[in-house]
C-alpha cells in the first residue's frame, strides 16, 4: 500500500525541532548564527555577473558614420591648424593649455552585436589638447583620448576663464 507524503513524514514532523544542549558536539561545530549575519543569507544577489551590462550593451543604438560636407570639413581643418600652432610641442601645449571639445565616431566594439563593423556611435570628449599630429598619425590627443582625424565630426575650442 502506498504511503502518502503526509503520512510518510508525519513521524519527523511530530518529533519537532531538534534540541541541542549548549555544549554538545553539534552546537560546538555549528554555533548559532547572529541575526545580522542571518539576514545576509536572504539578501538579493546577481547570479550572472555582468549580465545586466551585456543586456544594456545590446540595447545601445548604433548609427552609420556621417560624412562631413565641405563647409564642416573646412571648419574642422582650420580649427585643427589653429590647435597645431598652439600645441607644436609638449612645452608649448603645457604653457597654452588649450581646452577643446570633440565629437568623434567610435565604431561598435562588441563582436557579438549586429552593428559590429557596420555602425558605431558618436562620443564626446573634453579636455586639454596635448598634441595635434597632422603628418604621421593624423590624430589629436585631448586629455588621454587619442582621436584620428577621419573619426572627428566636430571640434570646438572652449573659452578660457582667464580672458
Amino acid at each position: 500500500m502506498e504511503q502518502t507524503v503526509e503520512s510518510k513524514y508525519r513521524f519527523a514532523y511530530e518529533q519537532g525541532r531538534p534540541i541541542h544542549g549548549a555544549y554538545d558536539e553539534f552546537s560546538l561545530r555549528h554555533p548559532k548564527m547572529r541575526l545580522s549575519q542571518r539576514a545576509k543569507i536572504f539578501s538579493p544577489f546577481s547570479a550572472l555577473k555582468g549580465f545586466e551590462e551585456a543586456i544594456d550593451e545590446k540595447l545601445q543604438r548604433y548609427v552609420c558614420r556621417r560624412e562631413l560636407n565641405e563647409e564642416e570639413q573646412r571648419r574642422l581643418d582650420s580649427t585643427l591648424a589653429l590647435l597645431y600652432e598652439k600645441t607644436k610641442n609638449l612645452r608649448v601645449a603645457r604653457d597654452n593649455r588649450v581646452r577643446a571639445t570633440a565629437v568623434y565616431y567610435l565604431p561598435c566594439q562588441d563582436e557579438n552585436h549586429e552593428a559590429y563593423g557596420l555602425r558605431g556611435s558618436y562620443e564626446t570628449v573634453s579636455g586639454v589638447v596635448w598634441r595635434v599630429d597632422p603628418v604621421l598619425r593624423r590624430s589629436i590627443r585631448i586629455g588621454d583620448q587619442e582621436i584620428e582625424f577621419a573619426d572627428l565630426a566636430q571640434l570646438r575650442l572652449e573659452e578660457s576663464e582667464e580672458e
